[in-house]
């Protein structure tokens, strides 16, 4: 029994040895050739991009003119290069740009590129709506004016009102009129002397005061001020 163990792991550990003792002797080998097959591909990548690099003013004249659409027959007709290195290179193309290829009626592929130049086409080929033109020329030019006069007189109403000083707006009273309960309020002495309420209340604490509104008033009166009742009376009329 156990020399037949024996002959079964020989068995075994002999191909498992010749294996590793060949592998040893030649790894320099199967390096070299590993090297060698990466260097093989990445010279035709290299070689691939270059080509790409030349044919790409060619892809997009052609585009250009077709208005996006292209098919592989379009390509190698133009570049003068077998059929299935033009499929393989709008395949590249495809998947850079997200391009789904379509097939026609006839069973070619067809890529559609589209660019500025092929939706500007688009639109341009849609037609336009002329319903809405005719009936914008079928209007009177005076109805369609008619709205931004109506807004420049306001404007000019509005402007005018603005410019006015308090004797426009207001029409001036006489002294009786003024002084039918004996004295005048802020607002009342401003219409009488041509200014407004906020300059009398500036100036209405000042020494001066009186000489200030003397020289304002239409019929050359002086005007005092009554902190306690908040009115204007006659200098001669004072209230204390």
């Amino acid at each position: 029994m156990i020399e037949e163990y024996g002959k079964g792991y020989l068995v075994l550990l002999l191909p498992v040895s010749f294996l590793i003792v060949f592998l040893v002797a030649t790894w320099r080998i199967w390096v070299a050739m590993i090297l060698l097959v990466l260097g093989i591909k990445v010279w035709q990548r290299y070689q691939w991009e270059s080509w790409c690099q030349k044919v790409n003013p060619l892809f997009g004249q052609i585009v250009y003119e077709n208005q996006g659409k292209i098919t592989p027959i379009d390509l190698a007709a133009r570049c003068n290069f077998p059929g299935n290195l033009a499929k393989r290179y709008l395949d590249t193309k495809a998947e850079e740009f997200g391009v789904t290829p379509s097939k026609s009626n006839d069973g070619n592929q067809i890529y559609y590129f589209l660019n500025t130049i092929a939706l500007s086409s688009i639109f341009d080929n849609s037609e336009p709506n002329t319903d809405i033109e005719s009936d914008t020329e079928k209007v009177p030019a005076a109805i369609l004016s008619a709205p931004i006069i109506e807004e420049t007189k306001e404007l000019e109403e509005i402007q005018l009102e603005l410019k006015q000083t308090p004797q426009e707006k207001e029409p001036k009273l006489t002294l009786e009129e003024n002084l039918l309960f004996g004295s005048l309020i802020q607002s009342e002495l401003a219409k009488r002397l041509n200014v407004y309420s906020s300059t009398i209340y500036k100036h209405r604490n000042d020494p001066d005061f009186s000489e200030w509104t003397r020289n304002r008033d239409p019929d050359g009166m002086s005007w005092v001020y009554s902190p306690e009742t908040k009115e204007f009376f006659p200098e001669e009329e004072e209230i204390n």
